[in-house]
């Protein structure tokens, strides 16, 4: 039976790895055949893994969406040049917003152009999917592009009334998007921001068993890094963004009296910080500047013990590093910080929670690695905890949907 059409939007597809480049591949690889439009174009590494996975890959297509697009490109290069001009912050607040809501216009129509294409290659009743879409002018985007799903992993920007205005101008084409929110703050927050929209909470990170890390993998990237089976390593994953609690990792590395290795990759880095904790005694540091392929990625984590999240009060996004762990199969070290994650990780015997912003409690737990290694999490953990396989979320994106 051939697999019902699907198309993929992802508009940060030009960024290698990740949580929303794996969910994209993987989706692609477990529908067969799909359509993937990346506005910005993809990653070398991504482009690959979605010829393999059989996806036919384009951008925006077509006289409509063409004028879409380059409406777009055209906002997002006024809202570059806006926040160099609104940088300093002796300009009143509402004008270094305004290069921000200049961006989310940009977004609305590049995401309209790519449903616009998404409805045409594919005909109008097919599921067209925007996987990282803006949080703000949903409705804009339906009545310019076309019915599609959405996925708003967080909200960061502050609408403004120039916003708030032309959102209540297309209102009429919330009927037209279906909005997922990965975990239930972040649905809170959108009900309450646009109370008529239809929204469902659904995870978006994948899981498959066929990601998890042989125990060969884990043996070669610990000989790779040069770890002595007897000690203890941790990694650091992704980009330093400010939702991120570096300062407990400082205070922490800074208390140690016995050795760790820390491995860390990604990109932005702090490289003023990492010189410092490489100047502490007890620390041996080994970093994989990012952005970096996928197999750098996976040798990291096959080569730690644990994994590190900690992030900054009251964040409620989902964590792309908490799912990518469970299902590679490492164990989990994680800072207190949503209240939901923290009850569904208590209990686990693979994952350790600590306090927010607590370094001594963090300390006591790295001393403790060395002599006490955590188990892995069981190939079953992500399905346990709700992440759904990348054909359970196939099948969810293909399956009808009731119109609001």
């Amino acid at each position: 039976m051939t697999a019902a059409p699907l198309v993929l939007i992802e508009p940060g597809a030009r960024r290698p790895g990740g949580h929303r480049d794996h969910a994209l591949t993987a989706l692609a690889a477990a529908h067969g055949s799909a359509v993937v439009i990346a506005p910005y174009g993809v990653a070398e590494e991504t482009q690959a893994a979605l010829e393999v996975a059989g996806a036919r890959v384009t951008g925006p297509t077509g006289a409509v969406p063409a004028v879409l697009a380059a409406a777009g490109t055209y906002a997002a290069a006024l809202a570059a040049c806006g926040r160099r001009a609104f940088l300093s912050r002796r300009w009143p607040g509402a004008m270094r917003r305004l290069p921000h809501q200049v961006m989310s216009l940009s977004r609305c129509l590049t995401e309209a152009a790519c449903v616009r294409t998404g409805r045409r290659l594919t005909g109008p009743a097919e599921p067209v999917v925007v996987l990282s879409a803006s949080e703000a002018l949903h409705g804009a985007v339906g009545l310019l592009g076309g019915r599609h799903i959405r996925f708003v992993h967080e909200l960061v920007t502050t609408e403004d009334t120039a916003l708030r205005v032309l959102g209540r101008l297309a209102r009429r084409g919330e009927c037209r998007v279906l909005v997922l929110a990965p975990t239930g703050a972040v649905h809170d927050d959108l009900t309450a921001r646009f109370p008529r929209l239809p929204l469902q909470v659904r995870p978006f990170a994948v899981a498959d068993a066929g990601d998890r890390l042989t125990d060969t993998e884990r043996r070669r990237a610990r000989e790779a890094f040069g770890i002595p089976t007897a000690d203890a390593a941790v990694c650091l994953v992704g980009g330093w963004w400010p939702y991120k609690d570096l300062d407990v990792v400082h205070a922490t590395l800074s208390r140690l009296d016995t050795p760790l290795h820390v491995l860390v990759t990604g990109a932005p880095l702090d490289d003023d910080r990492l010189q410092a904790w490489e100047a502490l005694p007890h620390v041996r540091l080994h970093t994989r500047p990012g952005p970096v392929l996928e197999a750098v990625v996976r040798e990291v984590y096959a080569a730690s013990d644990a994994t590190l999240v900690t992030r900054q009060p009251g964040v409620a996004k989902e964590s792309g590093l908490v799912v990518d762990a469970i299902r590679l199969g490492v164990p989990l070290i994680v800072s207190d910080h949503d209240p939901a994650l923290t009850k569904a990780l208590a209990g686990q015997d693979w994952a350790r929670l600590f306090p927010t912003s607590n370094d001594a409690a963090l300390a006591d737990i790295l001393r403790d690695l060395a002599w006490s290694p955590l188990p892995r999490p069981a190939v079953d953990a992500a399905a346990k905890l709700g992440v759904p396989t990348a054909a359970e979320q196939t099948a969810f994106f293909t399956s009808p949907k009731e119109p609001c």
